[in-house]
Order: structure tokens, then sequence, then C-alpha cells
């Protein structure tokens, strides 16, 4: 198992913890983890065969191929939500069935690299957007339908930041196996 990881497959850099208040310097981290996310999983995954593509990172978890293409639908619906927090007072966001979308014919089938190159494009407007933002802007929130809980961008761009190195190390285990 590589470094950093832990035995629990389902997390393997443990879960995310709410961020409870602002800090620039957390924050603008988080940003640059989100603007280099797409060259570092485009390099973990270049090359790779097919076969590969299709090893899971836990029995019951998914492909390699569905993790890339989660990715790139997660990130764009969150990089939505921002839009919406920003242009909106508090909105109710839509939520999305992660699982059911990662088993449609898309994830499951799909070429990668529509996936990658979705997810340039997406983190390079994010990014430029992250930049701009000053932090009246991270105090905004949005409202979760199914939780009823507000989330805080300031929060958002740490928990996406996560997020990818999340699925970093899936993909990490998933090619161990």
């Amino acid at each position: 198992m590589e470094a950093g990881y832990s035995s629990n497959l389902r997390f393997p850099i443990g879960e995310h913890a709410i961020v409870e208040h602002f800090d620039r310097a957390e924050v603008d981290s988080a940003i640059e983890e989100i603007s280099v996310f797409p060259g570092r999983i485009r390099k973990r995954v270049e090359g790779l065969s097919e076969a590969s593509l299709e090893k899971r990172y836990r029995p019951d978890g998914w492909t390699v191929r569905q993790v890339l293409h989660h990715l790139h639908d997660s990130h764009t619906n969150c990089y939505i939500r921002f839009k919406w927090a920003l242009t909106e007072d508090k909105p109710m966001i839509k939520a999305y069935f992660e699982d059911r979308w990662a088993e449609l014919a898309d994830s499951k089938s799909g070429p990668i690299e529509v996936s990658l190159r979705g997810l340039e494009a997406i983190h390079d407007r994010w990014a430029t957007l992250l930049r701009t933002m000053g932090e009246a802007d991270f105090r905004k929130s949005f409202l979760h339908p199914e939780t009823g809980m507000e989330y805080f961008l300031f929060d958002r761009v740490a928990s996406y930041a996560w997020h990818g190195r999340h699925h970093f190390a899936h993909i990490g285990l998933a090619l161990e196996s």
C-alpha cells in the first residue's frame, strides 16, 4: 500500500474534515491543488491499458475508468455550485446520484480522454474564478437539499482539493491490485 494511505479502502487518505473558519493561506493552498490536479491525474493514468482501467480499488468500488469519469462529473457540478453561490443568496443546489451516474454507459465504458480534457477545461475555468475571489466571496454559501446543511465556499474549495487526493489514492490502490 502506498505511503500515506490508510487501511480503509473507502477513505484511504481519511475523510474530509469540514473547515469551520476562513484561512486565506489554506484557501490558496487548496486553489493550487485544484489548479494542478488535472495534470497530476493525467500523468497517473497516461498509457494505462484497458485492463488497468477496469481494475477496482476495492471489491465493491468503481473501476479506474469510473473514478476518472466521476471526477469530471463531480468537479463540474461543484464549479456550477460555486457560480450559483456567487450569484444568488444561499441557493439550494441540485443534488445528483453519483453512484447512478457512475453506472451509465459513458462512465462504464467511455474513453477516459474525454473526461481528462473536461477536467482540464473545468479546472482552468474554476482556478481562474477561485483566484479572483475575495474573503467575502469565500464566505458565501449554498444549501444542500438532502442534508439541509449550509456549505461555505471556503470549505468547499478545501473539500474538492481533498476530493482530488481521495480519488487519486483510489486509482493508486486499484493499480496496485
